[in-house]
């Protein structure tokens, strides 16, 4: 009996590359394996569903059931993987040994947690996966009636989109960041000065330049040290530091890794019969945590681990923030590449290398509508 094909994760990565990988082949079998329930969902929508008032349920566009079904796929929720042997195409998991033909890593990434003193430093939350967000959102409804404050650490894109979507459906929120702003590391400072007082229009208060040091229970309450001396009380305290790629399971097989699971143009890791994509993975040296990269990435794989070995090829893929108060579309140019943002048009900001070619642009309000533009002038 020939060995299935076995992928390991059910976020975005892995149930598209089943998808994919049925569009071309509906009868080699697959073992998906999960350490959720593997119901599919959009991980995006975590940041902005408070304000649509969808629930955690009401996330779930396909339960496990369906999704393994309507894809024949043999679906092990639940199942830790222990380890992984290429030589010998098999891994470990808590129900037992299996063998694979084909194996694919979608592993994802883990929330970074940054050492904090306090005794309430195990009970800081992050939201990286449905029950993350349930979590969450099951101690933002408790004590109805009461407004509560909302600690968020990081002023990054998904602290951003946290906090629009908090201050947006009547939370107190205070964002705290190193940083001289928010989403610095990505946007030209005007654009982060923008959206810095835009959310701080609607009530978002900011600290910057601080990081969050201890975080102590006291009176049924958070309250958290900053590094600059202060202290500020909240209910909830959210950490939005970012992400690492999870990179344990390859690390421990032996394959080559780097900030992700390095992998080349096929998406074939540094073993044979083994291939990664999504956001625990590194492209060409580089990783690519946004949907579009692994929507691309799962389209080649599947044609590969159909019989039609296919390299992924990614186009400009602008990123959409998701904060209200000031709707962004973001192309960061590719990394390490030198040159300078310029503001050409209001709300449009370019930028330009050494010789003024596009590598990248931000957009902002109504220019967002023109981000398939911006985005041929840089392909060309």
């Amino acid at each position: 009996m020939t060995a299935p094909i076995i992928i390991i994760g059910s976020g975005l990565a892995g149930w598209t590359t089943v998808r994919e990988l049925r569009k071309l082949d509906p009868s080699t079998p697959v073992t998906l394996i999960t350490l959720d329930s593997g119901d599919f969902y959009a991980k995006p929508s975590l940041s902005n569903a408070l304000q649509q008032g969808r629930t955690p349920a009401q996330l779930i566009s396909t339960d496990a059931e369906k999704m393994a079904q309507t894809h024949q796929v043999n679906l092990l929720a639940h199942t830790r993987v222990l380890s992984i042997d290429p030589a010998t195409q098999s891994i470990q998991t808590t129900q037992g040994e299996f063998n694979y033909s084909q194996l694919v890593l979608a592993t994802g990434a883990q929330s970074i947690r940054v050492p904090l003193q306090g005794d309430a430093a195990e009970q800081v939350l992050s939201v990286n996966s449905l029950d993350d967000y349930a979590r969450f959102h099951t101690r933002l409804v408790e004590q109805q009636g009461a407004t509560k404050h909302v600690l968020i650490m990081g002023a990054g894109l998904i602290g951003c989109e946290f906090a629009n979507d908090l201050i947006a459906s009547g939370y107190q929120v205070t964002v705290v960041d190193p940083a001289a702003g928010p989403i610095a590391a990505l946007l030209a400072p005007p654009v982060s000065t923008q959206l810095q007082d835009r959310l701080g229009a609607l009530g978002v208060a900011w600290r910057f330049g601080a990081t969050v040091q201890s975080v102590n229970s006291i009176d049924s309450r958070y309250h958290a040290k900053l590094s600059d001396g202060q202290t500020i009380a909240a209910d909830i305290v959210l950490s939005a530091i970012g992400l690492r790629p999870d990179i344990s399971l390859a690390k421990a097989a032996g394959l080559v890794c780097e900030r992700g699971i390095v992998v080349d143009t096929f998406l074939q890791t540094s073993a044979q019969h083994v291939y990664a994509l999504g956001d625990g993975t590194q492209y060409g040296g580089r990783g690519m945590p946004y949907v579009m990269p692994i929507m691309h990435a799962a389209k080649a794989l599947g044609a590969t681990l159909a019989g039609t070995p296919t390299e992924v090829n990614f186009p400009v893929m602008p990123v959409a923030i998701k904060t209200p108060a000031l709707p962004i579309v973001l192309a960061p140019p590719p990394p390490g590449v030198p040159g300078t943002w310029h503001g050409t048009e209001a709300d449009l900001w370019e930028y330009l290398d050494a010789q003024s070619q596009l590598q990248g642009f931000i957009l902002v309000a109504k220019q967002v509508a023109r981000r398939t533009e911006l985005a041929k002038r840089i392909a060309t």
